[in-house]
């Protein structure tokens, strides 16, 4: 999977991973249902410098979407492409969507299923979370932030 690449829906912004994405999993949070218009996203996280923008930095918009992260979109057509945590500041998290072949990564887990819309129910079996995972990296101890 190392070299996998990626782009948002128009082709303008193009984008290189150089390692293994981790800790890939569906998010059900408000604000992911907001941003991409479905019930659901799935992220996966490589580490930051791993991630690269081959084409298209320039289109690359910011949004601050909660207390504790910005995402990233192409302004051009909208495509979600990361989200940024203040509280894992070496890694990034993709939009798995946006890979040239995004059935090469696969979901390990729910986050934020507390926040699901009730017709949108998981047909899986991999843990389900109301809120972070428990194991959340730089999450300070018992500190939930509100998504």
């Amino acid at each position: 999977m190392t070299g996998a690449t990626g782009s948002c829906a128009c082709g303008a912004v193009r984008y290189r991973l150089l390692s293994e994405p981790f800790d890939t999993g569906w998010c059900h949070c408000r604000n992911c249902q907001l941003t991409s218009g479905a019930p659901a996203m799935v992220f996966s996280t490589v580490p930051r410098d791993d991630y690269r923008i081959e084409s298209g930095q320039d289109l690359i918009g910011r949004h601050e979407s909660s207390s504790f992260g910005a995402r990233r979109f192409c302004s051009e057509c909208g495509t979600p492409l990361t989200f940024e945590t203040n509280f894992q500041p070496d890694t990034i998290d993709f939009t798995v969507a946006t890979l040239n072949d995004p059935s090469s990564v696969t979901p390990g887990f729910h986050i934020f299923y507390g926040s699901r819309i009730p017709w949108a129910e998981a047909s899986d079996t991999l843990p389900r979370h109301d809120k972070f995972r428990p194991d959340t990296r730089g999450l300070p101890d018992g500190e939930v932030p509100q998504c």
